[in-house]
C-alpha cells in the first residue's frame, strides 16, 4: 500500500496578478522561462533577473482565464516584485495587482523516495486545481486551496526540499548577487535556453554555454560544511550551502 500523502501550508507567500491581452508577451520578455509552456503545463517555474543577470525573484506561474498568477515570496518581497513589473509595464496592455499575503498549500509524501517516479495525483488534489511543482518530481503538488489530507509540518516539507537541493527564493539565493546557474535553476526547469531574449539572459546563457559556473548550491551536513562554503537555509542537521563546484 502506498504511503499516505500529507500537506503543509507554506509561510510568507504572496500573489501577483498580471491580466490583459498582452500578459504573455509582457512576461515573456522579462522572465527566465517560456511563458507559453502554460499551453501544455499547469504550472511553470521562472525567475526575474537584473539586467546584469543576477537573481531578483523566483515564482510559479499559473493561468486562470485572462490572468497569469505569480505565486511568489510574500510581504515586502511581493511588493518589490510588483513594483519592478510595473516599472517594465510602459505601454503594455496589462494590469498588475498584488496581494502581499496568501495561503499556498503543498501536498507531499513524508518519506523522500528519490529513485521512484513522480507519484500520481490523488483524486482529492484534482478537485482543487493542484499542480505538480515543476522543479522536481518529489516537491509535491501546490494549490491555493486547502487539500482534504492530513496536515503535516512545514519542517517535514522543508527537509525534503533541502535534501533535494532545491533553493527556496531569497532564503538560498541572494538578490542582486546570485546567478541562476550557481543556484541550480538550470536543473530545476526554471530556464528556457530556446525562447529568446529576456532581462538578464546574456549572462545566464554565457555561463551555461561556456561552463563558467565555479560554485553551486549543494546539500551539506551541518557538521561537515566544506571550507569556504556559504551556508544558506537549514533544517535539523542539514542545510543548503554555496560551495565550489
Amino acid at each position: 500500500m502506498p504511503e499516505a500523502r500529507v500537506f503543509t501550508t507554506l509561510p510568507d507567500r504572496g500573489l501577483i496578478k498580471v491580466a490583459g491581452p498582452e500578459r504573455r508577451a509582457f512576461l515573456q520578455g522579462l522572465v527566465s522561462n517560456d511563458v507559453n509552456l502554460l499551453d501544455s503545463e499547469p504550472g511553470v517555474y521562472a525567475c526575474l533577473l537584473t539586467p546584469q543577470g543576477k537573481f531578483l525573484h523566483d515564482f510559479f506561474m499559473t493561468e486562470e482565464g485572462e490572468t497569469i498568477l505569480l505565486d511568489c515570496e510574500g510581504g515586502m518581497r511581493a511588493d518589490d516584485l510588483a513594483r519592478r513589473l510595473i516599472m517594465y509595464k510602459l505601454r503594455s496592455k496589462v494590469e498588475i495587482e498584488y496581494v502581499p499575503a496568501i495561503m499556498v498549500h503543498v501536498a507531499f509524501y513524508k518519506t523522500l523516495a528519490v529513485a521512484k517516479p513522480r507519484p500520481p495525483m490523488d483524486p482529492a488534489l484534482k478537485q482543487n486545481n493542484s499542480y505538480a511543482d515543476p522543479r522536481h518530481p518529489h516537491m509535491g503538488y501546490r494549490s491555493f486551496v486547502k487539500p482534504e489530507l492530513q496536515k503535516s509540518t512545514f519542517e517535514a516539507w522543508d527537509k525534503n526540499r533541502i535534501l533535494l537541493t532545491v533553493p527556496d527564493g531569497s532564503r538560498d539565493m541572494t538578490p542582486e548577487k546570485s546567478t541562476l546557474m550557481e543556484s541550480n535553476i538550470d536543473t530545476l526547469n526554471g530556464i528556457s535556453f530556446e525562447k529568446g531574449c529576456y532581462v538578464g539572459q546574456e549572462l545566464t546563457a554565457r555561463m551555461n554555454y561556456r561552463a563558467l559556473v565555479k560554485k553551486r548550491l549543494r546539500t551539506v551536513k551541518l557538521n561537515e560544511i566544506p571550507d569556504g562554503a556559504e551556508l544558506r537555509s537549514t533544517c535539523d542537521d542539514i542545510g543548503i550551502a554555496l560551495v565550489k563546484d
